[in-house]
């Protein structure tokens, strides 16, 4: 600024000695300018016509007074200027006035809405967690859907228990729920079951099956979708499947459909967050030995040719250790839920060979879960157990 001062001062205007110099002539006006004091922000000074503060409390003394405590400002203006012909303030600067000292408020009881916690869970094995949903699947009608219920599990992403039913229903969710309990071979305080907040998962005898074999449940807050985000992923897996039709012809073929969907979505689907393993793998404890294979493939490919491997030797991954709904932001807390699911040791899934093989017998449909799925089908078997008006309420 210095240079283009004495360019200045032998004759060169400042335009011309800006641009030789490179120098923005804004800057260099600025350097010029005196600098302000560093006292801080200058505060606004109050308009002339302000009141002063003998009459703003003078204000704040009548709008107190019993005679007005319960009148609104424009009722005292207007009983001011009528009865005692008086006039302190317009309406406006009393609200403002009345703001200032936070006395302005709905007087009526307002319904104070709860603040629900948002739920964190974590997986670290199967049968710790389970998240569940129900799905409309389009009949052949205008307003004819079908009720789809799937249970996932939350760390292997694998279908557990799925039913289909002509409407939504807190019994139907119990009897689904007793089953894949009894299937699972889940124990007294080894598993949350995570849901929304409908009507079936809300339902008063699906609680007490929880409450009866220790199952902790876990609900999503209101109007929040993404605190059911794994159910939600697979419903869109499910519609977005390739054969998936725009409408269903009827009860039974919908049955159908799911019961092509479901095994085909556990043992063959591979998932991007499993490594692109099948739900079924993770579920049964097979991940490690297919990765470990998929490893030797791997290194046999790059000894017969190491020049196609340009970054070095290739490595498959893992599956995650700990699957989250909600991970929470503080470290310390993911640490403490870490070491609480090192310290509770959990019974693994007691499932036979052949199950373990089929998937769930409740997705497939085996005769004992049928009485759930499918009251056509019981038809075609022996009597069941149950009395025929609780078949009604199948569906």
């Amino acid at each position: 600024m210095s240079a283009v001062a004495d360019l200045s001062s032998q004759g060169v205007t400042t335009r011309n000695a800006c641009n030789a110099l490179a120098v923005p002539r804004a800057s260099y006006y600025r350097s010029r300018r005196p600098k302000r004091s560093q006292t801080g922000p200058s505060r606004r000074p109050p308009p002339p016509r302000a009141l002063s503060a003998g009459e703003r409390q003078e204000v704040l003394d009548v709008l107190h007074s019993e005679r007005f405590v319960d009148r609104s400002p424009c009722q005292v203006w207007a009983t001011l200027l009528e009865e005692d012909e008086k006039y302190l303030c317009s309406p406006r600067t009393m609200y403002r006035i009345l703001a200032a000292e936070k006395e302005v408020r709905e007087r009526r009881n307002q319904r104070r809405r709860p603040e629900y916690t948002k739920p964190e869970l974590m997986a670290t094995a199967p049968n710790q967690v389970w998240t569940w949903d129900l799905t409309k699947l389009r009949g052949p009608q205008k307003w004819t859907y079908y009720h789809l219920y799937v249970v996932l599990d939350l760390f292997s992403r694998m279908i557990v228990a799925w039913m289909l039913a002509h409407r939504e229903s807190g019994d139907l969710s119990r009897d689904l729920f007793a089953q894949a309990y009894d299937q699972q071979g889940v124990q007294p305080g080894q598993l949350i079951v995570h849901a929304d907040r409908g009507s079936a998962p809300t339902a008063k005898t699906l609680g007490q099956l929880h409450a009866d074999l220790g199952i902790e449940p876990s609900f999503s807050r209101p109007r929040v979708s993404n605190d059911n985000p794994f159910s939600e992923s697979a419903f869109k897996t499910l519609k977005y499947s390739p054969g998936y039709p725009d409408r269903f012809g009827s009860y039974e073929d919908a049955l159908s459909w799911c019961r092509h969907f479901v095994p085909s979505y556990n043992h063959e689907h591979r998932h991007s967050s499993l490594q692109y393993l099948t739900p079924a793998a993770v579920h049964h404890g097979e991940a490690n030995a297919q990765l470990a294979r998929r490893q030797a493939v791997l290194e046999a490919a790059r000894c017969l040719h190491p020049e196609r491997f340009v970054h070095g030797a290739p490595v498959v991954g893992s599956v995650p250790g700990a699957v989250w709904i909600n991970p929470p932001e503080d470290r310390s807390r993911v640490d403490l839920h870490l070491a609480k699911a090192r310290k509770v040791s959990l019974p693994g899934a007691t499932v036979s060979a052949d199950e373990s093989a089929a998937g769930s017998r409740i997705a497939e449909g085996d005769e004992r879960s049928e009485l759930v799925l499918d009251a056509v089908v019981i038809s075609s078997h022996s009597e069941p157990t149950r009395q025929p008006s609780t078949m009604e309420d199948l569906h």
